[in-house]
């Protein structure tokens, strides 16, 4: 376990600062808050993908035009961004928590600081969309690490992005903002959801679409998983038994991520299960027609870890 991070007394002051947290929101169990932060973020996932960065952002356009610069991980996501109290520095908080990850055995894989990081592309890269208002342009001040933590029941990555917030005004004028992604590998729990020809065609009857929550993709990728199979063997079996049925193959996402680039991967993922299915399936192209939408048709709020996993699917719909 990492050392908890209390080397600075939790006065009044910083107790008070915690009471502030947002509703439903704690510290990871592995890593506490620096002492006085409050919570500002929150979202956790029990099996989710991301990309951590590894490396300098020297281009703008984050992953997309650094694509070497960044580690694809899949496990058990927990983010959680503070506010750190007032009158501390970046180096202050980014040494604190540095020194707690060694200490616990973590391997610091790659660390930067101001410009060596990519100065505005870095700063703009690390920096989630919804504190882009808060930790966005501010990269003459600011730090980075990824580390690693190998164990038996899965490794932990960890990312910390530390910056001033110098290009705001009113409260937070200066204020150190810290933004904490804790990766743990393992396993995802299947067989959840199960697919088979008669339920997608009753499903295609009732109410002209169907959603698939059994066809995997790599990480922010295109690629289909070998889970994929069984998934995409049913949809093969229903189009056999119905050779007049033309359907639509549409891609959906949550709403983590740019919005264009959201809809360029599902139309990808999509068109991957069409060639999926012409090629491995002998299922004729013109009945079938790539379509991303991204995160446009959402069927549950993407406020929740469940909701946006509903959001992430494939769905056939009737031509």
């Amino acid at each position: 376990m990492i050392a908890r991070l209390l080397l600075i007394a939790c006065s009044a002051l910083a107790c008070a600062a915690q009471a502030a947290d947002i509703a439903g929101s704690k510290d990871h169990p592995m890593i506490t808050r620096y002492a006085g932060s409050e919570i500002i973020k929150y979202d956790q996932r029990a099996f989710d993908g991301t990309a951590l960065i590894k490396a300098p952002i020297r281009l703008a356009g984050g992953r997309a035009r650094n694509p070497d610069s960044y580690l694809p991980l899949e496990g058990k996501l927990t983010r959680v961004a503070y506010r750190a109290p007032e009158g501390r520095s970046v180096l202050e908080v980014f040494r604190n928590y540095e020194q707690a990850l060694r200490d616990a055995g973590f391997e610091i894989l790659f660390t930067c600081e101001n410009e060596p990081c990519g100065a505005r592309q870095f700063n703009q890269a690390a920096t989630p969309q919804d504190l882009m208002t808060l930790m966005g342009y501010n990269e003459k001040d600011q730090r980075y690490l990824l580390a690693k933590l190998v164990r038996p029941e899965g490794d932990v990555h960890v990312s910390l992005y530390v910056d001033r917030a110098y290009s705001v005004g009113g409260q937070n004028k200066d204020r150190i903002f810290a933004n904490l992604i804790v990766i743990e590998s393992q396993p995802m729990q299947a067989g959840l959801v199960t697919v088979d020809a008669a339920a997608m065609a009753k499903g295609l009857a009732a109410d002209g679409h169907i959603a698939l929550y059994e066809i995997y993709f790599d990480t922010d990728k295109a690629d289909l998983e070998p889970e994929s199979a069984t998934a995409l063997g049913e949809v093969a079996k229903l189009l056999k038994t119905q050779p007049a049925l033309k359907v639509l193959i549409v891609g959906h996402t949550d709403n983590a991520g740019a919005l264009d680039y959201n809809r360029s991967l599902s139309e990808r993922r999509a068109q991957s299960v069409v060639d999926a299915l012409a090629k491995q399936h002998a299922v004729a192209r013109d009945r079938l027609t790539a379509v991303g939408v991204g995160m446009a048709a959402p069927v549950a709020s993407n406020d929740s870890d469940s909701g946006r996993a509903k959001n992430r699917r494939v769905e056939l719909v009737k031509r």
